[in-house]
């Protein structure tokens, strides 16, 4: 899941291309598109063609590396984007580009769980070094209506890439096996970055606050020991050392990061979050959502695993059904900013969670037996969950920065966007995990354990807006 942040400049010399514009989506695309497809459609196939399947020890392993590429970006995207305003945006995202390349091609020849896990890892981090710097250079090089236009077309590479995901592993993997998807990924990222050439260098106004280098140590340890507790539990067991000593270092070493963050600020430390910023109920209540909204990206990990192992689909088939929540998201992502404009924030937020999750809700029916009743409630439940997250998208992102201090919009665009790499990895990793523990006795019951699970999460979602945001916050959008 993604989001962008309109933000007007004053004028610049240099004005961005369509060229820069289709330079940038492409390289969205190949973490968007092409590294979700993974966890959108290939679990299956990878199973089979590592010859992993009843090794639950390797399975847990593989939905490790699932989850592996949402959890880097997460745990690394705020420090990337702050490194990208210190030493320049072209630079970070031609880094970017390198790291996406060999994490691509890594994934495409490995023979193995263990290697492939390092791949994805990469990829991760591609994209952590990507997408901070992408807006960035979005909002440096466009103003005004053409900014608007700008970010539109990078919340299309996401959020469309996002929903024809499912549908690209569908059309490749059975002609060309899951392999030849990265590494078309590869060479679409050298393409993007070729259409990039002769924007010029970016960067933040200098600062004399020192880099949060604990702060980001922590954080990534944190996340990292807190999924893998999560995805091994099952393999491990819930009361074996490893799983205990796993789950205890991210809750201290978590700790330890919030005591941290508590004291840059008087060592004169540019902290990696600024825990003030949650002090608003309109931003607190807009990240937590977005954070929960975002962990219903399990969704569709689950249904189109299920639908492959237990209704007997093709990765192809399950691409088609798919197609119902790819274009309810391309036809939201536009209409989103006009519902904002006309009701503001807190309404159209409401009302697409309750939309996503009812989508989430007819796709959890996995006790009826008819396969050709199952699929029409599916396609109807991805139409659903993708005209609700349309919905809400672009109202949370307006609310969450307009709720911050002007002075630390920037800031709190970061851990917004933090809030969702975070809420994806979590919701994969948990989703993953009720799934499994299922599915060698029941894989219907496996497959509504994993859905519900998703439900609950939009539950949540729903319980953090009305409860926590005031009634009348971003209601006065101009």
């Amino acid at each position: 899941m993604s989001d962008t942040v309109l933000q007007t400049s004053p004028q610049k010399e240099y004005q961005g291309t369509n060229q820069l514009i289709l330079g940038i989506v492409l390289i969205v695309l190949t973490y968007w598109m092409f590294a979700q497809s993974m966890q959108a459609a290939l679990i299956p196939a990878i199973t089979d063609s590592f010859g992993i399947k009843g090794n639950v020890a390797k399975e847990d392993l593989l939905n490790f590396a699932a989850s592996l590429t949402p959890l880097f970006t997460a745990a690394c995207v705020v420090t990337c984007g702050g490194l990208a305003d210190r030493f320049g945006r072209m630079r970070f995202a031609f880094i970017g580009v390198v790291l996406s390349v060999i994490g691509s091609s890594i994934v495409a020849v490995s023979g193995s769980v263990e290697v492939l896990v390092f791949g994805r890892a990469l990829q991760g981090l591609s994209a952590a070094c990507i997408m901070p710097a992408t807006i960035a250079l979005m909002k440096a090089n466009f103003e005004g209506q053409r900014q608007a236009t700008a970010l539109t077309c990078w919340a299309i590479g996401s959020w469309g890439g996002s929903g024809f995901c499912a549908l690209l592993a569908g059309v490749i993997e059975p002609k060309f096996g899951w392999q030849a998807i990265f590494w078309i990924s590869a060479g679409i990222s050298v393409l993007g970055m070729l259409l990039m050439l002769g924007t010029p260098e970016s960067k933040a106004p200098r600062t004399d606050k020192k880099f949060d280098t604990f702060g980001s140590i922590y954080f990534v340890i944190a996340l990292i020991s807190l999924v893998l507790a999560v995805s091994k539990g099952r393999s491990w067991g819930y009361t074996d050392i490893r799983f205990i000593g796993t789950f205890a270092t991210a809750i201290i070493v978590f700790g330890m990061f919030y005591l941290n963050e508590k004291a840059a600020a008087s060592k004169n430390i540019a902290q990696l979050i600024d825990f003030s910023l949650f002090q608003s109920r309109g931003y607190l209540g807009a990240t937590l959502s977005n954070f929960l909204i975002n962990a219903i990206a399990g969704t569709m990990v689950i249904v189109n695993t299920y639908l492959i192992n237990g209704r007997g689909l093709t990765t192809t088939e399950v691409g088609i059904i798919t197609l119902t929540y790819a274009v309810a998201v391309l036809i939201m992502i536009p209409i989103g900013q006009k519902i904002l404009f006309k009701f503001g924030g807190r309404i159209p937020m409401i009302a697409g969670c309750i939309i996503c999750f009812s989508g989430v809700g007819l796709m959890s029916m996995t006790h009826i037996a008819s396969l050709e009743s199952y699929t029409t409630l599916v396609r109807i439940g991805y139409a659903f969950f993708g005209f609700g997250l349309g919905f809400y998208a672009t109202p949370s992102t307006y609310t969450a920065v307009s709720a911050a201090p002007e002075e630390k919009a920037a800031v709190a665009a970061g851990i917004y966007k933090l809030a969702s790499s975070l809420g994806a990895a979590m919701g994969v990793a948990l989703s993953l995990a009720v799934y499994s523990a299922y599915a060698s006795t029941d894989i219907h019951q496996a497959g509504s354990a994993g859905l519900l699970l998703n439900v609950g999460f939009g539950l949540m979602a729903l319980a953090s807006i009305i409860i926590i945001m005031p009634k009348k916050v971003g209601a006065n959008v101009k």
